[in-house]
């Protein structure tokens, strides 16, 4: 059964007619202005009725922010103005089609367990370093929403007392350590310290002053000792918070996503060390895989699609083939 699938962004809204193996038969992507719901939500409808081409497919909207149980109302987005908006049933009364909205990292976390690095294992936690962190948790071969729907904010975790002040209003959240943000200011650092960290330096003041995480990334690639002890520095984090995790989780895999991945065993090694280091009773707690995310910038779209056919036939997963 093919469905659509809308991830919504803070600067473009991507959709595609995905078909059951996760495969996306047709993509549009359109920009977008965050600051004007009424012209996201026409953006939206206009994406789906293209997509749809007249046809009834079910529809997955993937939405930053705090998503209710029902999978329908936005409680709260950080990037667009919408509070308690009741978005599926504005979808629905102006489509005619049935709708399911959830949270971005979910639909992510979900294509991932479906059809990307989670298609073997029935528990998984993924965490996405991006501008932020996000996260998904799949227990028992089903996504953790919790009992108001916004369970899976691993971002938001705590692991510094009285840390860096978060934009939730905390103080030393994961995603002030573990982020893309956390990676410029961690190099930044480094490139502040001279010696291993004179290429980033270099770096910095060719650009006027400014690390750009596309510029550290490619030191990583190169294997800058510099960069490198940045990314393990960040890794080094991430694994903590993992190690947390894991004795209330128990996951069989963590997948790490977003664009701090692309350094790939490069921030995986730091991740395991930290993860091993930090784990109580290790040696007697088996241990899960680490793996990088495997649908990029897809997977929203992927996932809203999936989590879309899943809501129309909630028998689907007892025979829906997984990719």
């Amino acid at each position: 059964m093919q469905a659509i699938g809308i991830d919504i962004g803070g600067t473009k809204i991507a959709g595609g007619v995905v078909d059951e193996l996760g495969t996306i038969e047709r993509f549009e992507r359109v920009p977008t202005d965050a600051s004007d719901a009424t012209a996201i939500e026409d953006a939206i409808v206009a994406m789906i009725e293209q997509l749809a081409e007249g046809r009834r497919l079910p529809v997955g909207v993937a939405a930053p922010g705090f998503i209710d149980a029902g999978q329908s109302t936005v409680y709260y987005t950080p990037n667009i103005p919408w509070r308690n908006e009741p978005l599926r049933e504005r979808l629905e009364s102006r489509l005619d089609l049935p709708v399911v909205v959830d949270n971005d990292a979910n639909a992510a976390g979900w294509a991932e367990f479906r059809f990307g690095a989670g298609r073997l294992v029935s528990d998984m936690v993924m965490l996405t370093s991006g501008t932020g962190v996000g996260g998904a948790v799949i227990a028992g071969d089903r996504l953790l929403r919790g009992g108001f729907g916004v369970a899976g904010e691993l971002g938001h975790m705590r692991v510094v007392p009285d840390g860096i002040p978060c934009g939730c209003g905390a103080r030393g959240c994961i995603e002030q350590y573990g982020s893309g943000r956390a990676l410029q200011r961690m190099a930044n650092a480094v490139a502040d310290g001279g010696g291993i960290g004179s290429a980033l330096a270099a770096e910095r003041e060719r650009a006027g002053g400014v690390l750009e995480g596309a510029v550290i990334g490619r030191l990583v690639q190169e294997e800058d000792p510099g960069a490198l002890a940045a990314i393990g520095e960040l890794g080094s984090w991430l694994g903590q918070a993992c190690s947390s995790l894991a004795v209330v989780l128990d996951p069989q895999l963590f997948v790490i996503g977003g664009g701090v991945a692309d350094a790939g065993e490069r921030l995986l090694g730091p991740v395991r060390r930290a993860y091993e280091e930090h784990l109580p009773a290790r040696g007697f707690h088996p241990e899960p895989v680490f793996a990088v995310a495997e649908l990029g910038n897809e997977a929203g779209v992927v996932g809203a699609a999936d989590l879309a056919r899943l809501h129309e036939d909630p028998t689907f997963l007892a025979y829906a083939p997984r990719g």
